[in-house]
């Protein structure tokens, strides 16, 4: 149904809710509320913490708007309880035609900075009087141009009666687990009678939502079980002997996962595993093993990476362990005869090994007998990526790597087809690295201890979680961070880098930093995967909170990787109990598997399959609040929709069209 069946949505409207990605009735009953406001609980405003979202009701005294300021804005003096306070609204300015002196419910963030005043920041509003008929609990929306509260939950509540709501779970597994009915779950998702209602709902949803992505995993995969073509005349004492290159003893984390991959190829059946490990625990030397099992049969080897700095690092390790043999690499930035040279060298089976980028899966890229498969940091690529590389050869042994630990429960779900083996130890020579959660009074020390550091030779991550600020003023901008770090520290000599910056700028960046002609370098997560600098021994991290705990022990691991003392800074931009239980688990455990389940504990799904994918795999319930629980129910019914007779045609059907959905997103 089209949103101007609706009453009240003109054309106008309708494009207003274009702009939320909504086009139709059916997207608008799957536009989630972001929270809830609980009319019975407004908070006194001076009770609240710096940073704090919260209802409150006051009166507005007065409202003024200032078009000529550097930045425009709109600002009401308000007042609760004798109470003074301002709010604020930036690049906003209908906001003073609909707001006037009287009674309001204001919705928002509160800046409650020592010495400079109460104010609440962009927050949304509605007039007291008009929520008299509303009771209890009432949804929150994520809005966008001139929409309101009022109109889309109008416009929500008008799409939840007409549209025909159908559950893809077969009907005999519905009454089995007890499922409530999709449409009575949507209902009280947009409107609950308490709060337990809105989590019942939020989590049969849910439960939805993760059945039909694992249905399409299902059906996408098949039973990954292929005969084995290539056979390895490689033996275990050869393995031995190459493993005797390295300047360490493997750990028996290591030793087991090369068992693994060794008895994987000599198997009747293809390997397909995924190696996953811990920051430092040494997966990039299994890897090499892998590949000398491959190349000491007279078979070629591949291993890409999501970026050519790590394709790099990766090529100059392989070129070091493997001086017998003809190693390639093949990046985009290639001038176009060192790519002719390469594809030739690959077609004819001179290159035993090609290290590249996405550039290795281009079409006119072929192998003489390519056998052995490596994909870096494999939550970079999608599984049509992985399949276009396996299948330049026939019958290739696939080895996907992931250092973004994932809890064993979850990686079963989402890598049912791979054989799965975890590195949990790290080498002895891998020091722990030393976090601490930094007070703003303490800012100006920290920077002054960096300085130090700088002229000692070591250098520092600044990690920001945004290319651009916001309007809250909470953020500041990868930009505004450079510019102030460069006014405080004179004399370091600094770097920026972001995802919007050109590959080649990128790579650079990072290879100047590596090589110290810079101090410290000022970033976004781009920096996540990335080369190793042994110089690195700092890593500050801004508004930490905002970042899931995976990712942020991600970013941690960039430093501590050479034989320094090194040390993670992390900074709130929201100074919360919340916020402090969270960045607690960083500070207290180092081991990432740990931190996993934490954060699967606390986020749901959390953050598990990477900063590409998070927030994005399922944006449709990333509003939604609900326990880890639903998604493993979720497994356990697909296992059954699947296995236990039950009549799959429409949910095959239903999965592909999920698949075809998340294609863009995480399966290419």
């Amino acid at each position: 149904m089209k949103l101007t069946d609706l009453k009240y949505i003109s054309d106008k409207r309708e494009k207003e809710f274009a702009k939320l990605n909504i086009y139709s009735c059916e997207d608008l009953v799957r536009h989630y509320p972001r929270d809830y406001l609980d009319l019975t609980k407004a908070e006194s405003i001076t009770s609240l913490y710096h940073n704090q979202i919260a209802l409150v009701h006051c009166e507005v005294l007065n409202v003024e708007f200032n078009r000529y300021s550097r930045r425009p804005h709109v600002k009401a003096m308000c007042q609760q309880n004798g109470c003074i306070f301002t709010a604020i609204w930036f690049n906003q300015p209908y906001v003073a035609q609909k707001l006037d002196r009287g009674e309001f419910l204001f919705y928002g963030r509160v800046q409650n900075k020592y010495g400079m005043g109460i104010t609440m920041v962009n927050p949304t509003f509605e007039p007291a009087d008009k929520n008299k008929n509303l009771k209890g609990i009432i949804p929150v929306y994520p809005l966008a141009g001139t929409l309101t509260q009022k109109v889309v939950r109008d416009a929500v509540r008008q799409a939840l009666s007409k549209v025909i709501i159908s559950s893809a779970i077969p009907a005999g597994l519905r009454v089995k687990y007890s499922l409530m009915p999709l449409h009575e779950a949507y209902t009280k998702v947009h409107n609950p009678a308490d709060g337990q209602d809105a989590a019942d709902g939020a989590s049969r949803v849910a439960l939805e939502e993760y059945f039909l992505l694992i249905s399409a995993f299902k059906v996408i995969k098949g039973d990954g079980k292929t005969v084995r073509l290539n056979s390895y005349g490689v033996t275990e004492r050869q393995t031995a002997e190459f493993m005797a290159r390295f300047p360490f003893e493997f750990t028996a984390g290591q030793k087991a996962a090369v068992r693994d991959i060794y008895n994987d190829v000599h198997s009747p059946v293809k390997m397909n595993r995924l190696l996953q490990g811990d920051v430092g625990s040494g997966k990039t030397a299994v890897a090499l093993t892998g590949i000398y099992m491959a190349v000491k049969s007279g078979y070629q080897a591949a291993m890409i990476a999501p970026t050519e700095v790590l394709a790099r690092q990766n090529f100059a390790l392989i070129k070091r362990y493997f001086p017998d043999y003809d190693v390639r690499l093949l990046t985009g930035s290639s001038t176009a005869a060192e790519k002719r040279e390469v594809k030739a060298a690959l077609k004819s089976g001179t290159a035993a090994i090609v290290c590249g980028t996405h550039a290795v899966i281009q079409k006119d890229v072929g192998f003489e007998r390519l056998a052995f498969v490596v994909c870096d940091e494999q939550h970079r690529f999608g599984v049509a990526q992985r399949s276009s590389l396996s299948e330049k050869g026939e019958g290739c042994d696939v080895l996907i790597m992931s250092a973004t630990p994932i809890p064993r429960t979850l990686s079963l779900i989402f890598y049912g087809d791979l054989e799965i083996s975890t590195i949990k130890d790290k080498p002895s020579s891998r020091q722990e690295i030393s976090t601490s959660v930094i007070p703003s009074s303490k800012y100006n020390d920290m920077l002054a201890y960096i300085a130090k550091q700088a002229k000692a030779g070591r250098q520092t991550y600044f990690v920001c979680p945004k290319i651009e600020g916001d309007d809250e003023g909470t953020v500041m901008s990868v930009t505004e961070l450079y510019e102030d770090l460069q006014a405080r520290m004179r004399g370091v000599r600094l770097a920026l880098l972001h995802g919007k910056m050109k590959d080649a700028q990128k790579n650079q960046v990072m290879a100047d930093f590596k090589a110290k002609k810079y101090d410290c370098l000022v970033s976004t997560t781009v920096i996540e995967v990335g080369v190793d600098v042994p110089d690195a021994t700092v890593m500050v991290i801004y508004n930490a909170e905002r970042f899931g705990l995976s990712q942020l022990h991600q970013l941690r691991g960039r430093v501590g990787r050479g034989d320094q003392k090194s040390y993670c800074f992390l900074l709130m931009g929201a100074d919360t109990p919340q916020a402090r239980e969270r960045l607690g688990v960083i500070k207290n455990n180092t081991d990432g598997f740990k931190i996993a389940e934490y954060d699967l504990e606390m986020r749901g799904s959390g953050d598990f399959m990477g900063t590409r994918q998070s927030g994005r795999v399922l944006t449709e319930i990333k509003n939604l609040k609900f326990p880890a629980s639903v998604i493993f129910t979720a497994k356990a019914i697909a296992d059954e929709a699947f296995s236990g007779g039950y009549d799959v045609t429409n949910l095959r059907s239903l999965a592909m069209q999920k698949y075809e959905s998340l294609k863009d997103v995480v399966l290419n």
